[in-house]
């Protein structure tokens, strides 16, 4: 079954052959061109697997959709096409609740294999057999992809909770960047970088933390990594 993707994208010159180029690829893509158009497609967005959002559109940015999906609960795929890979744009992209971002110009081949990362990844996190991991005050719903702290609901991005699963699965052993960089982004290219990884770190503490600043949880093992401590009820 093809997966289909709602594309929001303005330029003319690039537009009609990215549509053409997925479609050959096997993707059923939807196109809209402002980001009026595109919050006009949110009530039906669960029908899409992904979304590829432009950042600069004349009515607005991809931030701004990015924003109003994640507020609404839904956990889809977003990767951004950015004209900048500069860090204030990639972080904002990434906070917003982005979960990958690709720099015009950009090769197709590139393109189609983030896309394809990001669905499978989506598709592994889904198919897990067992339902809920508990490690201390920290539970994990892999079904409904929530995470809770104390019983209670933890607001994170889609990239948030891939990273604190893969932490928990790790509980009490070290987790080497390199190990997490490869299992986030399937070493689809140099673009994730030490400053994206340490930004979702700090992020992700300051949902779980009491303490960002003195964690209990998630720890820096100076020259190698984290490692996640079981903190208990």
């Amino acid at each position: 079954m093809e997966n289909k993707i709602l594309l929001l994208e303005d330029d003319i010159s690039l537009v009609d052959g990215l549509k053409y180029s997925l479609e050959r690829n096997g993707f059923d893509v939807e196109l809209v061109r402002t980001v009026e158009e595109a919050l006009g497609w949110l009530p039906m967005i669960d029908k899409y697997d992904l979304l590829i959002l432009d950042v600069t559109l004349p009515d607005g940015t991809g931030f701004e959709v990015c924003e109003k999906v994640r507020k609404q609960g839904y956990k889809i795929p977003i990767l951004f096409l950015t004209a900048s890979d500069e860090e204030v744009n990639v972080i904002r992209g990434l906070d917003c609740g982005g979960d990958d971002y690709v720099t015009k110009p950009f090769k197709l081949g590139e393109l189609c294999s983030r896309i394809r990362a990001l669905l499978r990844r989506m598709g592994i996190s889904n198919q897990n057999n067992h339902t809920i991991i508990e490690c201390g005050d920290i539970s994990i719903d892999l079904l409904g992809s929530r995470v809770l702290l104390n019983g209670k609901t933890l607001d994170l991005t889609s990239a948030e909770y891939r990273l604190i699963c893969l932490f928990v699965k790790n509980a009490n052993r070290v987790t080497t960047r390199n190990t997490i960089l490869n299992e986030l982004w399937d070493n689809t290219g140099d673009f994730v970088d030490d400053n994206t990884l340490s930004v979702y770190v700090r992020r992700l503490r300051e949902k779980i933390e009491s303490d960002p600043s003195h964690p209990e949880h998630l720890i820096t093992i100076r020259g190698f990594g984290y490692q996640w401590n079981e903190v208990s009820v």
